[in-house]
């Protein structure tokens, strides 16, 4: 990991070393003192060293250096890196501060004399003494261990080490008859197996380490009667640090059996031979364990030829890009265990001699506590339950275990290798996603993390590349979607068209990613029930989970880049002003939910903040500080009562989501829900600008709107009709946008939208106000309206049935219609909505009758019709929709609710239902976006009858 931290400060150094940083710098240091005007290559020497440092680190790393000495000298090297990362920002900072005093030269002489936080002597010297210490570590490595070139080089032993890791069984036997939810998967398997095609087959195992990939391969691999339908098997062990060679030698080794031949003298093309001369005349199986690369699988696959006769190839892997090379009918995803099965695989591990394995009622909790944090891994549970097995069966010795089983992960030996296996995934992340992983230790047990509130952090933290003319945010996402393949992570929700909208990571996961990033100096999650004393003095970044003391004594806020609250029961104290005036590094900064009205003035000297979130705060406005972060990228403030910007807020050239607006409507039924921002002057020159909202229209903003070209998302509100051809024109200048949001100024105003074309097609599109009868048929829409994705139309007072006229976008997979249309009859017909996912109907005052044709919507999974008063009977034709997982049906009818209950409905694994009797605040707080204190008192119709939740 400290190869990343080295990596991130030497591409630092690289740029601010640039010909055009320095260019803007030499003003500053041509006429200064001699150490100042040495500060250039001072830096260009400490970049130099930590490359090679860098190089270095890779070596021992290969070689498998890690004795004591090594560690505590990488620890130095982490340390010098951190603090040259602060120099650089200075350096930045110093050098920013004066590009802006420059631009405002006109006026600097009736202006006090400029300010800065840092002195250049005081970078150049720090430089210079960073410069000699690294010097002196490069010296000390070699003073106290072998020089490099004697150490000797052994691939095979990491290779053997590694394949021990990966066999299936690992130390604790697992019988047959204690296996537990893999019943469907072995089915699925030993179809793939016996399918009558006799074509060569690759057949994926895959998902996250130890989920039992293996051990499942490994429980039909045994299976006598499959064997024996082949005329020869092996079993081979891949890993990351394989060698072909090896891998097609131990091949042949194991096809050979007994008999007398020596593969070990054989080179590559040999091998490649003699294994191709003898599977082309056999049917085959064989397995590949833990398979990391594509290329790696294309590169054995050059031996297994397909003959004709029915072969099969297992591929185990932890990459769903590996996994993709099988057919998607030879594809089988391992997920963890469900709550049952983790239970009774650990009571099978744990009570082994007791009948039936059942607990004993006093450790039946601490049990419970230990299974769920195995999360469903069945390694850990067989791993932690073998060895419970051995130990006192006292509650006392139990919860003592269960506290400190991070901790036993790391350095007891019967358990130290599940800590091994899951690490090895981290282990073999490229550096561009070491950082990325680590980050989520951040947040909290089982926390949903949203896709973009993620992105946007990567991005401030600097972990995101330029790559050829991609933005960040795509670069971001494609590693939030790497992650994803390779198993670090768990997709807990796509949106309608199948991009991530929130992860989580697995528990256990998320433990070893927080004691990898205490180890490194990454970061600190803090939580006074379980930390004790100081913490986080080389931290970088901070989380607070948890806090009912205060925080002063026990963190050193003046070298962190990060400081996220999620405690929002916080009682605010000194810590608050604390924060703003000592932390001056502070990249980002999350406070979201706190109590706080006011932010202190000090904000403005925290030069480095890129990432600033007050969302769900008291605050009411913002300090005429805030025009100093130069560098801010993000200011969101949804839910706060601040709504407009002090003068000077247009020098923030970097802001690239700027979201803010006030809540005025918790149920989300009101015409005006939320109240927008008031549009400053020269908000059309902030040109980085990616996300804008809400932001109120005026004749001047819509009439500049089109200077921020590179806008992606932008809500604009309280629209009249004067506008709309403006509007119209600026709109149609903008290369990148893909969500547009318009609303008009009240429910009378008509939105004349007739003219509108974009260069791109809309990805979302909502339309709030009333419409003219020919908008949908315009040539936005004839154009552009079959790449539409998702489409909300409210308050709009259609005459003409919306559903039918939406009918031929073909590529929508989410419509909401809110208030959107005066008539009584939704008709939707076969063959329309191929592709839709969810649909939202509500408050549709007059429909009294829904009628859905066979192959109509036939990838629905979710139905949510709310408010319909006069909507009695459930929609004709309802029992078509084969694909729904889940349906509300709420503020409805009592009639309607009778009706509900007839059965036909049966088919649907979830109903939630509500009455109009039910509390609005209380119905509406489970689906809608916003705050609510409230618990929906929701009905669930499902098989086993009627629930109250």
């Amino acid at each position: 990991m400290v190869e990343v931290a080295v990596l991130f400060v030497i591409q630092k150094i690289g740029i601010a070393v640039a010909g055009e940083t320095l260019k803007l710098a030499k003003p500053l240091l041509g006429k200064n003192s001699e150490l100042q005007m040495a500060l250039p290559v001072n830096m260009k020497l400490i970049k130099d060293e930590l490359e090679i440092i860098n190089a270095f680190l890779k070596e021992i790393g290969m070689k498998g250096c890690h004795g004591e000495v090594e560690e505590t000298w990488i620890g130095q090297v982490r340390r010098l890196a951190y603090d040259m990362e602060d120099i650089v920002d200075q350096f930045m900072y110093v050098v920013g501060e004066n590009k802006q005093k420059e631009s405002w030269g006109c006026v600097k002489k009736i202006l006090k004399k400029h300010q800065y936080l840092f002195s250049l002597d005081e970078i150049a010297t720090k430089a210079d003494i960073i410069n000699k210490e690294l010097m002196e570590l490069s010296k000390r490595i070699g003073r106290w261990t072998e020089p490099i070139s004697g150490l000797s080089y052994i691939p095979a032993t990491n290779y053997d080490s590694e394949q021990q890791l990966y066999q299936p069984v690992h130390g604790h036997s697992i019988k047959d008859d204690e296996l537990v939810g893999i019943n469907k998967n072995r089915e699925i398997l030993m179809k793939s197996l016996h399918l009558e095609d006799c074509s060569l087959r690759i057949i994926a195992v895959w998902g996250m380490g130890g989920l039992g990939k293996s051990t499942l391969v490994n429980n039909v691999y045994k299976n006598e009667a499959l064997i024996s339908n082949f005329d020869c098997h092996a079993w081979v062990s891949v890993s990351q640090s394989c060698k072909i060679i090896d891998i097609w030698r131990n091949m042949l080794e194991v096809i050979y059996g007994n008999r007398a031949f020596d593969a070990g003298s054989m080179d590559s093309a040999g091998l490649r031979v003699e294994l191709m001369k003898i599977l082309n005349k056999k049917r085959f199986l064989i397995i590949l364990d833990d398979v990391w690369t594509a290329e790696v699988l294309f590169k054995i696959r050059e031996v297994l030829v397909d003959n004709g006769l029915g072969s099969r190839i297992i591929i185990t892997t932890r990459i769903e890009e590996v996994a993709s090379i099988a057919e998607d009918g030879c594809k089988i995803k391992v997920e963890p265990l469900n709550d049952h099965d983790a239970w009774l695989l650990f009571c099978k591990k744990a009570f082994p001699k007791t009948k039936n394995h059942v607990c004993p009622t006093e450790l039946y909790q601490c049990g419970k506590d230990i299974v769920e944090k195995c999360d469903g891994l069945p390694l850990a549970l067989v791993a932690i339950g073998s060895l419970l097995s051995l130990k006192k069966k006292s509650v006392k010795d139990w919860r003592v275990f269960y506290n400190q089983l991070i901790w036993e992960l790391h350095n007891n030996g019967s358990l130290n290798h599940v800590a091994k296996i899951l690490n090895l995934s981290y282990k073999h992340l490229p550096n561009y996603l070491k950082n990325c992983f680590l980050y989520f230790a951040l947040f909290p047990e089982d926390h949903p993390i949203l896709r973009k509130k993620l992105i946007r952090l990567w991005i401030a933290e600097g972990f995101i590349e330029e790559k050829g003319t991609c933005s960040l945010e795509d670069i971001a996402e494609a590693y939030l979607g790497e992650l994803v393949q390779r198993s670090m992570l768990q997709v807990v929700k796509w949106n309608s068209f199948d991009r991530i909208q929130c992860l989580r990571m697995h528990d256990l996961v998320r433990e070893l990613a927080i004691f990898q990033s205490k180890k490194e100096s990454f970061s600190i999650t803090y939580d006074d029930n379980h930390v004790v004393g100081q913490v986080g003095l080389d931290s970088r970044r901070v989380s607070v989970l948890q806090c009912n003391k205060g925080i002063l004594s026990s963190i050193c806020p003046s070298r962190h880049r990060t400081f996220i609250l999620f405690d929002t029961s916080m009682a605010l104290s000194s810590w608050y002003s604390f924060i703003f005036s000592e932390s001056k590094y502070l990249t980002v900064l999350e406070l979201s939910g706190l109590p706080i009205e006011a932010i202190p003035t000090s904000v403005g000297e925290l030069f480095n903040l890129r990432y600033l979130c007050l969302d769900d705060t008291n605050v009411k406005e913002l300090p005429k500080s805030i025009t100093k972060l130069h560098n801010l990228q993000t200011l969101s403030l949804e839910r706060t009562q601040a709504l407009s910007f002090p003068r000077g807020f247009l020098k923030l050239k970097k802001l690239r989501h700027l979201l803010i607006w006030k809540l005025l409507d918790a149920t989300y039924r009101s015409f005006h829900n939320w109240e927008p921002m008031e549009p400053f002057e020269g908000l059309w020159n902030l040109k980085e600008l990616q996300s804008l909202n809400e932001v109120r229209a005026t004749k001047v903003f819509v009439a500049k709107l089109g200077y921020l070209s590179q806008l992606r998302s932008v809500s604009v509100t309280y629209v009249r009709s004067s506008h709309c051809a403006q509007l119209c024109y600026s709109l149609s200048k903008m290369h990148q946008l893909t969500r547009l949001h318009i609303r008009a100024s009240n429910e009378d105003e008509l939105l004349l939208l007739e003219d509108l074309t974009l260069q791109n097609p809309l990805e979302k599109l909502e339309l709030v106000g009333r419409l003219s009868e020919g908008t949908l048929k315009s040539p936005f829409f004839s154009t552009h309206g079959n790449q539409l994705l998702q489409i909300e139309l409210s308050w709009c007072q259609l005459i003409e049935n919306p559903v039918a006229q939406l009918s031929g976008f073909s590529n929508l997979t989410e419509l909401r219609l809110t208030r959107a249309y005066t008539g009584q009859q939704l008709n939707f017909h076969g063959t329309w909505f191929q592709k839709l996912k969810n649909v939202v109907l509500w408050d549709l005052p007059q429909v009294n009758q829904i009628c859905i044709h066979e192959g109509a919507l036939v990838s629905l999974e979710s139905l949510h019709i709310n408010g319909l008063k006069e909507l009695r009977d459930v929609p004709i034709g309802i029992e078509f929709l084969n694909s729904i997982k889940e349906a509300y049906f709420t503020r409805m009818h009592s009639d309607f609710v009778r009706n509900l209950q007839m059965g036909k409905v049966n088919h649907i694994p979830k109903v939630y239902w509500s009455t109009q009797g039910v509390s609005t605040g209380e119905t509406e707080a489970a689906n809608l976006p916003g705050p609510s204190s409230t618990t929906p008192q929701w009905r669930l119709l499902g098989p086993s009858g009627w629930v109250v939740i």
